[in-house]
């Protein structure tokens, strides 16, 4: 039994059944049921506000669909399009945002109580590498054993930390104890 239907809705229902994704916030045609839309030609000028069936049959008649573009604005507004050409314009639009878009990683550096400063020359320039690339930097200063007796002695290793560090970075977070470990966060200078 073969079902009989329109040949844009069709092939959107069935991209939406062959992808698994829920429908888009995009309506088309029949979908939208509106008394009254503001109605933008396929070129771009206004036709003015009318009603959907109106709205339907100039889109019918050039061959082209009608979508609600903006369902929140009073009366809401529909475009003349063909919406296999807009769905597509649109991913390619939000890939593009995508990819121009960073996200802000956490790198963390441990450190012990007691680090030489050799050791401690390498982290800070780890750390430094690690701002200079825009991320965020946690450093950890980890106790084990008898060092959980001296933790407010072994601060200072931090504040060096920072202070080696002050050209570049600003403390987002002060040190601060959290069970075994006393922790800091440092950012890139804006």
């Amino acid at each position: 039994m073969w079902i009989v239907c329109d040949y844009p809705l069709f092939y959107y229902l069935i991209s939406f059944l062959m992808e698994g994704k829920t429908i888009s916030e995009l309506m088309i045609n029949e979908q939208i049921r509106d008394k009254e839309v503001r109605v933008i030609g396929e070129d771009g000028e206004q036709l003015g506000i009318m009603s959907s069936r109106d709205a339907m049959k100039i889109a019918e008649d050039a061959g082209l669909d009608l979508v609600k573009i903006a369902p929140t604005a009073k009366p809401p507004v529909c475009k003349i399009v063909d919406y296999g050409k807009y769905s597509y314009e649109l991913s390619r639009k939000e890939k593009e945002a995508k990819k121009k878009q960073r996200t802000i990683e956490v790198k963390e550096i441990r450190l012990s109580p007691n680090i030489d400063t050799n050791d401690l020359n390498t982290k800070i320039n780890a750390a430094r590498k690690f701002l200079s690339k825009g991320d965020r930097v946690k450093i950890t200063l980890r106790f084990r054993g008898r060092e959980m007796a001296h933790m407010a002695n072994s601060k200072h290793i931090l504040d060096d930390f920072a202070e080696a560090l002050s050209d570049i970075c600003v403390m987002e977070k002060a040190p601060k104890v959290e069970g075994r470990a006393m922790t800091m966060f440092l950012t890139e200078k804006r």
